[in-house]
């Protein structure tokens, strides 16, 4: 495994995409509504991706067919945007994009709740949320990768909510998917040692049921097994001797 350090001028880069795309999350996020489809989403996200100069880092991907990954539900991660799917109130919906600028790569994913969603999906969509900053914290020079993994799965098993294993977070920089894996379980203290210039795409997938996980026909959508809802944040974050920044804020 050879797990990639950046410059501080790589990571300036870096941070330049993930601002792009921070502000292609934002374009999307007052359009995530009720009566909407994902393919309405997908034309905003591509209109702002092109205004602002990037490349549109999924379309293409192994045949992905989208800008954007569209989720809905018990989708956990990879949907598709179609003009079919109509969100409606209650439902959830994760987007997961990223772009390229100048050669570099970041990954966000968002969870929105549309319109009046129960307690249990609220709770979901909240301690998701609250392990992805919890792991950030882990971020620092010096700690493990496992610190990052065990932090997720301490906070949202306590909550009575499950892990998904089959997807990972990951290495980011020039390429979407680099060295090391960034596991969503597991124990702190283990794995490779976290050093300044390294850059991860943290991504917690987090199930209200079991963890369970398979594969549609349409080989990219990936659903719970017991039809639960799922939620998915996702920043990249790059270690750095001040402990750990955000890229895509």
């Amino acid at each position: 495994m050879a797990i990639m350090i950046k410059t501080s001028q790589e990571i300036e880069k870096m941070r330049i995409s993930g601002s792009a795309l921070r502000q292609v999350h934002n374009a999307i996020a007052p359009h995530v509504v009720a009566g909407v489809s994902t393919m309405d989403l997908e034309e905003i996200a591509s209109r702002k991706i092109a205004e602002l100069g990037a490349v549109a880092a999924f379309k293409g991907y192994h045949g992905f067919p989208a800008a954007l990954c569209t989720s809905i539900n018990e989708e956990v991660v990879h949907g598709m945007p179609s003009a079919k799917r109509i969100l409606k109130d209650g439902d959830i919906l994760s987007i997961d994009c990223g772009v390229i600028i100048d050669g570099f790569y970041s990954d966000a994913a968002v969870t929105y709740p549309i319109g009046n969603v129960s307690a249990k999906t609220r709770k979901l969509l909240d301690v998701t949320q609250a392990s992805l900053e919890r792991a950030i914290q882990q971020c620092q020079v010096g700690g493990r990768l496992g610190d990052i993994s065990s932090a997720v799965q301490q906070l949202c098993e306590a909550e009575g909510l499950s892990v998904v294993r089959e997807f990972v977070g990951h290495g980011i920089g020039r390429a979407m998917h680099e060295d090391p894996q960034v596991p969503n379980f597991g124990a702190a203290g283990k794995g490779p040692r976290l050093k300044a210039g390294m850059v991860l795409a943290i991504e917690p997938m987090i199930n209200a049921g079991g963890p369970e996980v398979r594969v549609l026909k349409d080989g990219w959508t990936a659903v719970t097994v017991d039809g639960s809802y799922s939620a998915h944040f996702e920043h990249t974050v790059a270690i750095t001797k001040d402990g750990p920044q955000v890229l895509t804020l």
